[in-house]
């Protein structure tokens, strides 16, 4: 191998994810690393049903262009990237063995291609960095986490790397057996510097959507982001929404979409709650004028992986009232330092937190500050230098040590 090419870096990702892309664009951008995307589905690009929103969905936001990309052909019967067999791209093998790739990084194993991908690294020799969402955090019947450890840490022993979005996700790789040494820190980032441009945007004109969706401009709200499932807590908040507000007035905002939703609805007329709206779903450039007009934001998941969403709450100032079963949690919340952590499905905790950050205006600016100061150390510059990191132990003669610095 000829020595300080750069290195030839794959990444197999299920579809064109709006949060990854930005990281893709900013890994093709650094000379050490000649970049290529290998997507198993066009979902997000083309229009696709997501199980979750319950609905048709295809992102308004560029989703390719500055970084090379392949999509793989797949032959499933029933196509779709949140399934184990809605992707089955077999050309991933004749790709990695045609011997133009130095490493491949691979997003998890819930899928076919994944295997497929890992297997076919294993026999080709080709190092695999792996990067997943997975915590400690859920509950799984016993033999489901017998039958997963043991395929696991089988597997495991092979990775080469292991890219860790954050402290519960590498808990989670200690517990099983991987070395402190083959972890490398490439925290789960959003774009900050576009939420940043955005959160200062006066045309987000937070008092004019108050107005349009009937909230009064003097009552502060509690925003929600994400889809109406029962993993999602959404209706733990509105309980303590209907709680909190027999003391002190607020409005509470729900932004998504999903099967709780004409439940949630149900509710809210039933217990005649005011000053509680669902918008449903919104693509991902009308997000920021949510997140703008908002002085609360929750995240009450009796299960999350990680909650990207936390992020891009953080860069608009906002504090933050998340479960103890959100992965996020632990590395982007300080517990009254920039918000609260309650246990999942308290809802008299949850209602405790609110009461007290809608009561004190000057606690939800000093949080808020909080929340934006500390998520500009958690992104995709963090991304770019712990991959560096990576493939720097594993080809040190291309890349340089002030690249790793």
């Amino acid at each position: 191998m000829k020595a300080n090419r750069p290195v030839r870096l794959a990444v197999l990702a299920s579809h064109p994810i709006q949060y990854q892309v930005p990281l893709f664009r900013a890994l093709a951008a650094r000379p050490e690393i000649n970049l290529s995307v290998l997507f198993c589905s066009n979902a997000g690009v083309e229009a696709y049903r997501d199980r979750g929103f319950g609905r048709e969905v295809k992102w308004d936001i560029p989703l390719l262009g500055g970084y090379c990309s392949v999509f793989l052909r797949n032959i499933s019967f029933t196509p779709d990237p949140s399934r184990f067999w809605g992707l089955v791209n077999p050309t991933i093998i004749r790709f990695l063995r045609r011997g133009q790739v130095d490493a491949v990084l691979i997003h998890g194993w819930a899928s076919f291609t994944n295997w497929l991908a890992m297997l076919t690294a294993f026999a080709r020799g080709i190092p695999v960095l792996l990067r997943g969402e997975t915590h400690l955090l859920g509950e799984l019947p016993r033999w489901k986490t017998v039958l997963k450890r043991a395929l696991l840490t089988r597997v495991f022993r092979r990775i080469t790397a292991f890219l860790a979005i954050g402290q519960c996700n590498r808990d989670f790789y200690y517990a099983y057996g991987v070395p402190k040494e083959q972890i490398f820190h490439v925290p789960y980032a959003v774009d900050n510097c576009s939420l940043f441009a955005r959160a200062i945007d006066p045309s987000l004109r937070a008092c004019e959507l108050k107005r349009t969706l009937g909230i009064s401009a003097d009552l502060p709200v509690i925003l929600f982001v994400g889809k109406l499932l029962p993993k999602k807590g959404p209706a733990d908040l509105l309980e303590a929404f209907g709680r909190v507000t027999k003391r002190t007035q607020a409005a509470l905002l729900y932004v998504g979409d999903g099967p709780l939703r004409a439940e949630l609805e149900a509710a809210v007329r039933r217990l005649v709650h005011p000053n509680v709206a669902f918008v449903g779903f919104r693509n991902q450039s009308e997000l920021p004028r949510f997140y703008a007009m908002a002085d609360i934001f929750v995240v009450p998941s009796r299960f999350e992986p990680w909650g990207l969403v936390l992020n891009e709450a953080m860069c608009f100032g906002l504090p933050i009232v998340a479960s103890d079963r959100v992965g996020a949690s632990r590395d982007l919340i300080r517990d009254g330092e920039n918000g609260f952590i309650f246990p999942a499905g308290d809802v008299a905790i949850l209602e405790g937190h609110l009461e007290r950050l809608l009561t004190d205006g000057v606690l939800r600016s000093r949080m808020g500050h909080a929340s934006r100061r500390m998520v500009r150390d958690w992104s995709f510059e963090q991304d770019v230098e712990g991959i560096l990191n990576c493939l720097g132990e594993i080809f040190d003669e291309r890349i340089s040590s002030s690249a790793r610095n």
